[in-house]
């Protein structure tokens, strides 16, 4: 063993090694021999190597031993090192052992006089002590079992009145068996977080190196064949485990009591806590605050879409207002032209240039413009006949124009359409006296405000002309011709009574069909029924309400295959507003489930039989079917 010290010698500063060095030689053992003997006592000559080997060991002790009960002695009190323990050095066993050897050696003892027992002596466990200490294996596993090691928890009054002591001492005693190294310490309460988790990781993975083969209650090499002794290690090895399960068991429960007691612990806590606590706070108020915006960014949008809408609707309005003053201005203007040439005789000079003006005043009318129409009748307050004459002639030239860029769409369309057999009519041939009278029923049948009307229109008249027709007629051609009737003298003309016998001789033509039934006798001729439909204006069914009585009727199955039984003298005669009327009421009066349903509808109407209300029903029905084809065929 080698260690320094430092000699200050005249201001210098000198470090000196100093060594060891083990006394021998003849000089040296002459003179131990003659102190030795001045004493007289007799020592060994390795005797002076054993000082500080250990404490001396009380004899009495020693000579209370049993030999056989060597498992419950404590071997590091028998070589005296009960102080040391399992600190003690493999060189201090060795000398400690030495000096108990010259001490208490039977063949010493003998020298002296004292009586020795040979198998029963003291010193055969001396020597097993040094037998199980003196071997690294034997003495862990003696030190994993050392009686003098406190096994115990601190009562929770130790605890209480000094935490940080009492644990570290507990800490600092079982970290004897950890398999690692650098054992973290314990801390005092002012230690960090880090410092503290750490500690606690390193203990509750604590790994211990203490095993338990010292307490085995069999000696496996004592086993007298190969079995028995497998037998032995067999029982021994589950003793083993089950005591180190209740020792690691033991250092968990430490390592909780001191977790649970830990004033840190509950700080860090807290603290932990209080730092979620403020994170969900901000969170909170984040959101909030989002709320706040999106609820604030909603509020202007709304704002500012109302504020549009009330702009566009004001737009909107500001347009209709000027509209609608356009239309009262062009409605003035056109009353002015018509009034000024009416007083001037539309500038006529017979009755044939007096229609033709009539018809072309109506024409201008259509197409000029507010500002063409202003200019118009100031140029008739000077020029009069001239101006009118002009503004004729332009109109016809509008309207030539018109029709010019029509057809060449129509021909244009008809060019990129493929071929097929379609002939070109002329438009004086496409108004044949049954489509007039179609063309007069569908305009009662769709009035104004019928969603694309003169599509449906002509979809109708196009779908019950007959297969003699010249050709099919337009949208375009309906219109026209609906103004040149609404626009011509019907009082002059004859096209409405023509009308109304064309359709009565087709409707006499379909009835030969039909055969009469039962005891029905026609009581009126022909010529009786032209007179009723003429004194009607011809087109009485467009003057009835046949929706709700055709709902019913389709409801209560009147309908069948779409032949109209045969109609009697009361039939044939017009169902007037007033029978009409009775007639929905009356079915709506009698449901479907009253007996005798309509021997009591026809009880309601006067001069009306059963069969002529059935077959006023299906005719309403008819009309009702016909109307929506029309219109899903221009859909």
């Amino acid at each position: 063993m080698t260690n320094s010290f430092e000699i200050v010698l005249e201001g210098l500063l000198l470090k000196v090694a100093r060594h060891n060095v083990e006394r021998a030689g003849f000089s040296y053992f002459t003179v131990r021999r003659q102190i030795t003997e001045e004493n007289g006592v007799e020592r060994s000559g390795s005797d002076e190597k054993l000082t500080g080997a250990g404490e001396e060991v009380d004899i009495g002790y020693l000579k209370s031993l049993d030999p056989k009960e060597w498992k419950d002695q404590d071997h590091y009190s028998v070589l005296g090192l009960g102080k040391l323990r399992f600190e003690a050095s493999d060189d201090d066993i060795r000398r400690a052992y030495r000096r108990m050897v010259l001490q208490h050696h039977p063949d010493k003892r003998k020298a002296k006089g004292e009586e020795v027992v040979q198998d029963d002596d003291y010193f055969t466990c001396i020597t097993k002590a040094y037998e199980i200490l003196g071997t690294s294996k034997t003495r862990r596993s003696y030190d994993s079992v050392d009686p003098k090691f406190d096994d115990a928890f601190p009562t929770q009054a130790d605890i209480d009145s000094n935490y940080f002591e009492v644990f570290n001492k507990y800490f600092n005693l079982n970290a004897r068996w950890s398999e690692k190294p650098h054992v973290p310490p314990f801390g005092d309460v002012d230690a960090k977080r880090e410092e503290v988790e750490r500690f606690y990781n390193f203990w509750y993975e604590f790994k211990s190196w203490r095993e338990f083969s010292y307490l085995d209650e069999e000696d496996k090499e004592k086993g007298q064949d190969r079995d028995e002794r497998r037998w032995i290690e067999k029982e021994n090895k589950a003793a083993r485990i089950k005591r180190k399960k209740e020792e690691m068991a033991r250092i968990r429960t430490l390592v909780d009591l001191a977790y649970n007691n830990d004033k840190r612990i509950l700080k860090f806590k807290q603290e932990e806590k209080d730092r979620k606590a403020a994170a969900k706070r901000a969170k909170m108020d984040a959101a909030q605050a989002q709320k706040a915006e999106q609820e604030r960014a909603v509020r202007e949008a709304a704002l500012a879409k109302e504020r549009a809408e009330k702009a566009e609707q004001k737009r909107i309005e500001q347009i209709r207002i000027e509209r609608e003053q356009q239309k009262k201005v062009l409605k003035k203007e056109r009353k002015t032209l018509r009034d000024k040439v009416k007083d001037c005789k539309y500038y006529a000079k017979n009755d044939k240039d007096q229609l033709k003006h009539m018809e072309g005043t109506e024409k201008i009318c259509e197409t000029f413009s507010l500002g063409e129409l202003q200019e118009l009748n100031k140029a008739m307050e000077s020029k009069g006949r001239e101006a009118f004459m002009a503004a004729l002639q332009r109109a016809e030239q509008k309207i030539a124009a018109e029709l010019e860029e029509l057809n060449q769409a129509q021909q244009k369309k008809l060019a990129t359409a493929p071929k097929s057999d379609v002939k070109e009519v002329k438009k004086s041939e496409l108004w044949s006296n049954e489509n007039v009278q179609l063309l007069i029923k569908a305009v009662n049948l769709f009035p104004a405000g019928t969603v694309q009307r003169w599509d449906v229109i002509a979809t109708f008249i196009n779908q019950h002309c007959s297969s003699a027709s010249p050709g099919l007629v337009t949208a375009r051609d309906v219109l026209n011709k609906a103004k040149a009737l609404q626009n011509s003298d019907h009082s002059k003309s004859t096209m409405k009574a023509h009308a109304n016998e064309a359709a009565f001789e087709s409707f006499e033509k379909s009835k030969k069909e039909v055969q009469t039934t039962n005891d029905i006798t026609i009581g009126e001729t022909p010529s009786d029924s032209k007179e009723n439909i003429k004194q009607n204006g011809g087109d009485h069914v467009d003057n009835q309400a046949p929706t709700a009585v055709a709902t019913q009727a389709k409801q209560n199955g009147i309908v069948s295959n779409g032949v109209t039984p045969a109609p009697t003298a009361a039939s044939k005669t017009t169902w007037t507003k007033e029978e009409q009327a009775l007639l929905e009421q009356a079915i709506k009066t009698y449901p479907t489930t009253t007996p005798d349903r309509w021997d009591c509808i026809a009880a309601c109407i006067p001069n009306r039989t059963k069969k002529d209300c059935l077959r006023r029903v299906k005719e309403l029905v008819e009309l009702v079917n016909s109307k929506k084809e029309a219109q899903s065929a221009v859909k």
